[in-house]
């Protein structure tokens, strides 16, 4: 009998969070410059917050809703979706979820069988790989195109596909590049979707943060691929509500059901107190998206600054959205381990960033930066790092 007969092959082949680590060997010392984590450190917009308290004070919030919601807030959603998306969908196609991140999980236990194949483009988003694991699935992870800018590689995924493969999941923008994949890569995907019969599942959590010439799209809006995806989107980063754990998912009528069945073990429901603040979010005004777009903006084009400063240790692709990016180390050989290196940074240097390697294989040899924190962090981080490669 094996030691850990206890704890499921599933598990046991998930790695400790290499986020998390790097957050807890961070609080355990004093005066770090933390860029490591990608939660911003601005505040639940007030008007959000006073609609909760609301909620609390008219006793709204001390039981469950049903399963798929709020009506009214599914009804919001169906709005923002059309407004924002181009997607024409109806409320019995919205469920509202603890975050993306519980959405992603219900779609894929829904979705996947043990030994399913589900393709990833490389680096991803490392939560997502664990979402397959303990789904029993199997993540294909392809190499996107760093040299283009962590780009989709459209023939990669193609060769890739075997009988087993059963969806293509990804995060645009991208968690941890910040790649905005473009409208046209993004149609050749659904194209491959549609000829052999694949589910896409896509996390566009920071759908609002993208910056110069790129625009979000949103792979579902394109009529044919209505039965082949299942789109997961989130209030937690576009309103600085990362503790509030609410987000919904889009998915056809006839998938719903399904999804839910895996949704009720996993919550029963969203948080009602969330669900509330997430109404408001949507009925409110909007200005303190565009406030966070803005300050994202100004900090990326900062961090970059600094990098072109460090261009002898780091090599970097300007992202395109989100409030990540993913610069490559060039140290010598041997010394660019991603954790070693960040690790070292952290104790030697006071800086906190995550490993690339918390991000599949290909994201070895790079770390990721947040820019989602204040330009004060940035600086401070950065003339660390300048002393300390010095």
């Amino acid at each position: 009998m094996k030691d850990n007969w206890r704890i499921s092959d599933r598990v046991m082949q998930i790695k400790k969070s290499a986020i998390h680590e790097m957050t807890r060997l961070s609080k355990e010392m004093k005066d770090v410059a933390f860029l490591s984590w990608a939660k911003p450190t601005s505040d639940t917009p007030e008007h959000i917050k006073e609609a909760a308290i609301s909620a609390i004070k008219k006793g709204l919030v001390g039981g469950y809703s049903v399963s798929s919601g709020l009506l009214e807030l599914r009804e919001e959603i169906v709005k923002k979706l059309k407004r924002d998306n181009d997607m024409n969908v109806n409320v019995s196609e919205i469920l509202v979820t603890v975050g993306a991140v519980e959405g992603l999980s219900a779609a894929i236990m829904a979705l996947i069988d043990p030994g399913d194949e589900v393709i990833l483009p490389s680096p991803t988003y490392s939560t997502h790989i664990r979402q397959v694991i303990i789904a029993s699935g199997k993540p294909i992870l392809v190499p996107t195109i760093e040299g283009e800018g962590f780009i989709l590689d459209i023939e990669g995924i193609k060769k890739a596909i075997t009988p087993r493969t059963k969806a293509i999941m990804y995060c645009s923008p991208s968690n941890p590049t910040g790649t905005v994949f473009a409208e046209e890569q993004l149609r050749q995907l659904a194209e491959i979707a549609l000829e052999h019969n694949l589910m896409v599942i896509t996390d566009e959590a920071y759908e609002y943060f993208v910056y110069d010439n790129h625009e979000h799209f949103s792979i579902a809006s394109i009529p044919e691929m209505r039965k082949n995806v299942v789109s997961c989107f989130t209030f937690t980063k576009t309103y600085a509500m990362t503790g509030w754990r609410i987000g919904y998912l889009h998915a056809d009528e006839e998938l719903i059901p399904q999804i839910t069945k895996a949704h009720i073990p996993f919550a029963i429901c969203a948080p009602l107190v969330s669900q509330y603040a997430a109404l408001a979010a949507l009925k409110g005004p909007s200005d303190c998206v565009v406030k966070f777009r803005n300050k994202y903006l100004s900090a990326r084009n900062l961090m970059c600054k600094h990098l072109d400063d460090l261009s002898s240790v780091f090599e970097y692709k300007k992202p395109g959205g989100s409030y990540l990016m993913f610069p490559k180390i060039l140290l010598k050989e041997g010394e660019t381990d991603s954790t070693t290196f960040c690790k070292k940074l952290l104790r030697e240097a006071k800086v906190s960033t995550t490993p690339g390697i918390a991000f599949g294989p290909t994201g070895e040899g790079h770390l990721r930066l947040s820019f989602c924190v204040s330009e004060e962090m940035i600086n401070k981080a950065f003339d660390r790092m300048e002393t300390y490669f010095k």
